[in-house]
């Protein structure tokens, strides 16, 4: 017990001590604004002297002078709490609380009319004042809660540009759910290279959940890896991740809510899905696709350049061999067929980009023209493993695409 007193007293003590750090860091001219409101009401509190009457306190006049004038300070320091606090809120949340809470208290106060009006033999009146007073208090702290979670969706230009804030642009990403199957996501923003909010819509979730219930194995284990990814997301306390309820019964598809998500942030898509990529493209929502930004971070490679690669297997022509860089480019390899299973050095003879990614085409080095410039780099493809299940996938894609 004492250990817990003690306890409680060094968090008092530290939070005061954390108050004073605060009005030392104001200025002084609001320094001193404060310290007058508190003084005011503690002189309010000590004039007017509510306790007088109450029969809680066995205390003198005098003493419940004091008291009151206490609690009359408490009462401002509360106060100047919440202005600090409130302070740092956008302007939308404020005037979304401050909208909500109206409307809480108008409710309350219609509801309160009915109570009143109700005969004494059935609501004692200490029982009218107590559920009036509860009732106000309960509507009006939920709509100011709900007024501030729901203000960013507030439009101020409707106002004509006179709250506008001109300094602040939203930034919110809206994620798919194969970027967040895919999970690359995670890697980028770890890194800071994605900045803003990251929007998580609930039908988004509803999906990832029904994926992760199926009863296809494969599918399931996406879902799963997809529902691990948002708490890895989510962990990451750098991060402003944010999960929307925003709904739109009228569009059955998941992608085309998206869009029209989009569209009412002014946010931008970050997807997977070339589909859904160019449907929003034509809609004017702006896209972010994780399978371009790994296909421009990949190395440039020039005609003429050598490079080292493991032939994997055959190619799809006579003779010729195929390698994969660590990156999972394909690259093919003219008379590479009997260096299967071998390390050979080659040399590049085009490069081709297709919707897929990128292809390389080479030669073997000792097949090149000895008179080519030959002071070039070696790039090493190996890698331990070589991910066969995942180069395996992407090369019969790769393939497919050429056909």
């Amino acid at each position: 017990m004492k250990r817990a007193i003690s306890g409680m007293s060094g968090i008092f003590v530290l939070s005061c001590k954390c108050f004073v750090v605060k009005l030392l860091a104001m200025k002084w001219d609001v320094l001193i604004i404060r310290v007058f409101f508190v003084a005011m009401l503690a002189a309010v509190g000590y004039l007017l002297n509510p306790l007088a009457q109450t029969s809680h306190l066995t205390s003198g006049f005098r003493e419940r002078q004091f008291i009151s004038a206490a609690a009359g300070a408490i009462v401002a320091l509360f106060i100047i709490a919440f202005e600090m606090r409130a302070r740092k809120a956008n302007l939308r949340t404020l005037i979304g609380a401050a909208t909500g809470s109206t409307l809480g208290i108008i409710g309350a106060y219609l509801i309160g009319m009915l109570i009143s009006a109700q005969d004494i033999n059935t609501v004692p009146g200490e029982m009218r004042t107590f559920l009036t007073i509860i009732l106000a208090c309960f509507m009006g702290y939920i709509g100011m809660m709900v007024g501030a979670a729901k203000g960013d969706y507030l439009d101020l230009s409707a106002l004509g540009g006179i709250f506008s804030d001109k300094n602040v642009k939203r930034d919110y990403k809206v994620l798919d759910t194969s970027v967040i199957i895919d999970g690359r996501i995670a890697d980028v923003a770890e890194t800071g290279f994605l900045g803003g909010t990251l929007i998580i819509p609930n039908f988004i979730l509803a999906e990832l959940q029904q994926v992760a219930d199926s009863a296809d194995s494969s599918k399931r284990q996406r879902g799963r890896r997809g529902l691990d990814m948002l708490q890895r997301l989510r962990n990451n306390s750098k991060l402003d991740i944010q999960i929307v309820e925003t709904d739109f019964p009228a569009v059955k598809e998941v992608d085309l809510k998206l869009i029209e998500l989009g569209k009412q942030l002014d946010a931008v898509i970050v997807t997977n899905d070339f589909n859904l990529n160019k449907v929003s493209q034509l809609r004017g929502v702006s896209v972010l696709n994780i399978n371009e930004l790994a296909n421009a971070l990949k190395p440039v490679v020039l005609p003429g350049e050598a490079m080292r690669v493991f032939v994997l297997k055959e190619g799809k022509e006579y003779n010729q061999g195929v390698a994969y860089l660590d990156d999972g480019t394909m690259v093919v390899v003219d008379n590479a067929r009997r260096l299967i299973g071998k390390t050979a050095d080659i040399a590049v003879t085009s490069v081709l980009q297709t919707t897929a990614g990128k292809m390389i085409f080479g030669r073997l080095w000792e097949d090149k023209d000895e008179h080519h410039e030959t002071n070039v780099g070696i790039h090493d493809s190996r890698s331990l493993g070589f991910k066969k299940a995942t180069r395996e996938l992407r090369q019969t894609t790769i393939i497919e695409e050429l056909k």
